[in-house]
C-alpha cells in the first residue's frame, strides 16, 4: 500500500473519498519540527545553522508515521504548493529519516506532489506528475524563520529589562504596531471643527419629492466646512426660505459598473472583514477548512488567473440560470506586487456547487465565506451593469444660490444579480429642466468634521499589501499577535486600537531600532525572501545582512538606555503614605501611578488615559460576619476586582472565597499525571488582566485559555473550542486547528 501525506485530518479525510485501497492517507497535523522555545537554537557563527527538534505535540504521531512508513514503498509527501507546505515536506522527510530508508531500501520511492484544489480530477493529475522537493521554496521558509527568531529571541530580552516583562518584537508585528500607533496619534491630534450644512426638500409640479443640498454661492462652490456655526446657517436659511425656485440643469450618464476580480488571499480578507466582520484570522481558519473539505481552491495566493475549465463552467452556469446577456468571459493579470507561490485566485472548485449545498452546515461561518467567494467568482465572468446617474441643480431665480442633487438607477443590474452592491443611492423623479419646484423647508443641520478612523482588520491588511510588507500567510496570524501580546485591542465596532504599552514600545523602536519598523527596509526584506525562493539569492547572505548591523546595535543600546528614562514620568503629586513624589509608570497592563521610593515604599495608584488618578471604591460594610473572628465583613476592591474580607484586617485576614462556578467542563489536558479516578475541572478564574479559564488542579495541571468556551470539541486535538474577540479557535495552544 502507497502511503500519502498530507497536514490536516479533514484534508486527509477529503481525499481518502477519491482514492481507492491502494492508498493510505494520513496526516502530519501540522508542522513536525520546529526551532525550540527555549533557546535561541541558531548556530550564528555557522552560517546560521538552525537546530531543528520534534515538536512535543507531534512526537506520537511521528512514531505511529514512522511505523507506517515501514510497511510501504511509496511515500507520497501532498503539502500545500506554498513555502509554508514545502517547508512541512521537508521537516517530514528529516523526522521520518526518509533518506537514511530510501538508502537502505531501493525500492523505496518518495514523491511530492502539489495541488491547487483538493477534487479527484486534481489530486490524481498531481499523483501523475511528482516532483522533487523545491529547496528554494524551503530555504525561503527556513530564512524567514530565523529570521523571526532573531529578532524576537535578540530584541524581545531587551524589551522586557527595559520596559515590561512579557512584550515581544517583530518584524512585521512592529510595523502593524507602529502603524496603529501613528493612526492613534492622528486621532488624538484632530481638532475637531463644527460646521453646518443645509439640505432643502423640493417638491416638482406631479407632487413627487426629492432632497438636495446647498452646493454653491454666486457660481462658487462652498467649502465643507465654510458655513461655521448656527447664526450663519440661520441667517442663510431666512434667505433661502423666501426664494423661488427651478432646474438650472440635469446632466443625465450612462455609466457601466464592472465586475470585481475573483479573491487574492488579501482581498478576500478585507472584503469579509467589511460584509461578514470576520476577522483576518477568522477569515483564513474558516477558508482553510473550505479548502480542506473540498470546496474552494487553495486559500494563501497572490494571482487573479482562473482556470479555463472554471470560466467554462462559470460561462455554463450564467447562460443556463441567467442569460447569455449576463455573460461576459473575462481573464485578469495579476499586479501585486510580488506575487508568488500560488497559480490561481480562490474560487470555487465547481461553479455548480452553489453555497445552498452548506446552508444547513451547523457551522453558518462556512455558509457564509463561501457564499462570498462563490459570488465573487461567479459574477467576475459576468457582465458589466448598467446605471443611469443623474445630477440636478436646482438654481434660485437669481442663480446666486444653487442646490444639488445626485441618484442613479439601475438599467441592468449584470453581475450585481449575483453580487448585490451595498451602496445606496437615492431613486429621483422624473423631472425637466427649466421646470419651477416649490422649496418646502430647508433644515439646517450641525455636523462635525471626523478625526481619521482606527484601522479595521481589512484596512491593515491592505495597507499592509500596498507597502510589500509581509505575504498573504502573514497577516492573519500577525494581527492575532498583537493583540495576544498586549498592543492592541478591538473596540465595540471592531477596529484595532494601540494600547498605552504600544505607544511606549513603538517610540523605543523607532529611535533606537529604525530598520525593524521602517517600511522600506521590511519591504525589501521581502523582496530577498522571493529572491531566495526563486533560487536568485542565498539564504544565508540574507541573514548575514540583516544580522550584523542589529546585533551591534542591540548590544550598544544594552548599555546606552535606561529602564527609568523610558517608562517613568514625572508629576506634581506627592505620596501620601512616605511623602516621596509621585510618578507615572508604565507596565504591561498600561500606566499607573507609583511611588518615587519604591521599593521602600510600594504605594500604587489607578489612572485613566488622560492620567488622573481612579479613585479606589470606599470599603462597603455587610451584614454578614467573619467566620473566623466574628467581625463584620466588608466589600473592598482589590486589583483583581471587588471581593469580601474581614473589616479588622490586617488583624484578621480572613478573604471570602468566591463560589466557582460549575461548568461541566472536564479539562483536555490532565487526562495523565494525577492519581487514579481524578480529573481536573474548567472553572472560571481571576487574574490582573481579568477572568479567564483554567483546570481547577494547578498546580499539577497548568492547563489555561482566554476566551469562552463552546461545547464544540477540535477536530484536530480534542480540546475546548472557544471564542475570543478573533472568532473561534482550539484552545490548545500547541494545536494549528
Amino acid at each position: 500500500m502507497n502511503l500519502i501525506i498530507v497536514e490536516s485530518p479533514t484534508k486527509a479525510k477529503t481525499i481518502k473519498q477519491f482514492l481507492g485501497k491502494k492508498f493510505s492517507v494520513e496526516s502530519s497535523f501540522g508542522h513536525v519540527r520546529d526551532l525550540p522555545a527555549k533557546e535561541l537554537a541558531i548556530d550564528i557563527e555557522n552560517d546560521f545553522t538552525p537546530k531543528y527538534v520534534i515538536m512535543p505535540k507531534a512526537k506520537k504521531n511521528i512514531a505511529t508515521l514512522k511505523e507506517k512508513v515501514k510497511k510501504t514503498n511509496e511515500i507520497v509527501l501532498a503539502t500545500d504548493e506554498d513555502r509554508e507546505g514545502e517547508a512541512i515536506a521537508w521537516h517530514l522527510v528529516q523526522a521520518l529519516g526518509l533518506d537514511e530508508l530510501k538508502v537502505k531500501s531501493q525500492k523505496l520511492k518518495i514523491k511530492r506532489i502539489v495541488f491547487h484544489e483538493i477534487t479527484k480530477s486534481a489530486v490524481e493529475e498531481a499523483l501523475k506528475n511528482p516532483r522533487e522537493i523545491n529547496l528554494n521554496l524551503v530555504d525561503a521558509q527556513q530564512a524567514r524563520r530565523i529570521l523571526d527568531r532573531l529578532v524576537g529571541y535578540k530584541l524581545s530580552p531587551l524589551l522586557w529589562k527595559k520596559v515590561a516583562r512579557g512584550l515581544s518584537a517583530g518584524r512585521v508585528q512592529s510595523i502593524v504596531v507602529r502603524l496603529l500607533v501613528e493612526k492613534e496619534r492622528e486621532i488624538q491630534n484632530f481638532k475637531i471643527e463644527e460646521y453646518w450644512e443645509l439640505s432643502g426638500n423640493f417638491k416638482t409640479p406631479r407632487n413627487d419629492e426629492f432632497t438636495a443640498k446647498l452646493q454653491k454661492i454666486n457660481g462658487k462652490t462652498i467649502d465643507k466646512i465654510e458655513i461655521k456655526s448656527q447664526k450663519e446657517a440661520e441667517k442663510l436659511l431666512e434667505i433661502l426660505s423666501k426664494e423661488n425656485y427651478y432646474i438650472a440643469d440635469i446632466v443625465k450618464k450612462e455609466v457601466n459598473r464592472n465586475p470585481l476580480p475573483p479573491f487574492t488571499t488579501s482581498t478576500l480578507q478585507q472584503e469579509a472583514n467589511r460584509k461578514i466582520g470576520f476577522s483576518a484570522k477568522q477569515t483564513m481558519t474558516v477558508a482553510q477548512k473550505l479548502y480542506e473539505m473540498g470546496f474552494i481552491t487553495y486559500m494563501r495566493t497572490d494571482s487573479l488567473n482562473l482556470s479555463e475549465k472554471f470560466i467554462n463552467e462559470s460561462a455554463n452556469y450564467i447562460k443556463n440560470n441567467l442569460g447569455n446577456n449576463y455573460l461576459e468571459t473575462k481573464h485578469f493579470k495579476t499586479k501585486s506586487k510580488g506575487a508568488q507561490e500560488a497559480h490561481e485566485a480562490i474560487r470555487p472548485t465547481e461553479a455548480n456547487r452553489i453555497p445552498e449545498q452548506l446552508k444547513n452546515d451547523p457551522n453558518k461561518s462556512h455558509f457564509k465565506l463561501y457564499q462570498l467567494i462563490w459570488q465573487r467568482a461567479i459574477a467576475s465572468q459576468m457582465s458589466p451593469a448598467k446605471l443611469d446617474a443623474t445630477s440636478i441643480d436646482i438654481n434660485t431665480k437669481d442663480d446666486k444660490y444653487s442646490f444639488k442633487t445626485t441618484g442613479q438607477i439601475i438599467k441592468f443590474d449584470g453581475f450585481l444579480k449575483i453580487y448585490p452592491s451595498h451602496t445606496k443611492e437615492e431613486i429621483l423623479p422624473a423631472i425637466n429642466e427649466k421646470e419651477n419646484v416649490k422649496c418646502i423647508k430647508i433644515d439646517p443641520l450641525q455636523k462635525f468634521t471626523q478625526p481619521p478612523a482606527r484601522y479595521s482588520d481589512a484596512s491593515i491588511v491592505k495597507i499592509l499589501e500596498e507597502k510589500g510588507i509581509g505575504r498573504p500567510s502573514t497577516y492573519a496570524p500577525t494581527i492575532s499577535t498583537v493583540i495576544d501580546r498586549g498592543y492592541a485591542e478591538r473596540t465595540e465596532n471592531k477596529k484595532l486600537k494601540p494600547t498605552d504599552i504600544a505607544f511606549v514600545v513603538n517610540d523605543l523602536l523607532i529611535k533606537h531600532f529604525q530598520d525593524i519598523v521602517d517600511f522600506d527596509f521590511t519591504a525589501n526584506m521581502e523582496e530577498d525572501l522571493d529572491k531566495i525562493a526563486e533560487g536568485k539569492q542565498k539564504w544565508q547572505t540574507t541573514l548575514k545582512k540583516f544580522y550584523d548591523p542589529f546585533n551591534k546595535n542591540l548590544l550598544i543600546k544594552e548599555k546606552e538606555l535606561s529602564k527609568k528614562d523610558i517608562i517613568e514620568t514625572k508629576t506634581n503629586l506627592t505620596c501620601e503614605k512616605c511623602g516621596s513624589a509621585m510618578i507615572i509608570k508604565i507596565g504591561r497592563f498600561g500606566k499607573f501611578l507609583a511611588c518615587s521610593n519604591f521599593p521602600k515604599c510600594k504605594n500604587t495608584k489607578k489612572i485613566d488615559h488622560e492620567g488622573n488618578e481612579v479613585k479606589k471604591a470606599e470599603p462597603i460594610i455587610l451584614d454578614e460576619k467573619c467566620p473566623k473572628c466574628g467581625a463584620n465583613l466588608i466589600m473592598r476592591e482589590g486589583r483583581y476586582g471587588a471581593f469580601k474580607g474581614c473589616s479588622t484586617y490586617p488583624k484578621c485576614n480572613y478573604i471570602q472565597k468566591q463560589e466557582q462556578k460549575d461548568l461541566n467542563l472536564e479539562c483536555p489536558k490532565c487526562k495523565t499525571g494525577l492519581p487514579a479516578g481524578r480529573q481536573g475541572k474548567i472553572i472560571l478564574k481571576r487574574s490582573r488582566r481579568g477572568m479567564f479559564y483554567g483546570c481547577n488542579e494547578y498546580p499539577k495541571c497548568d492547563f489555561a485559555f482566554w476566551g469562552k468556551p463552546t461545547k464544540e470539541k477540535c477536530p484536530h486535538c480534542g480540546f475546548i473550542v472557544i471564542e475570543t474577540k478573533t472568532g473561534k479557535k482550539c484552545s490548545n495552544k500547541d494545536c494549528n486547528a
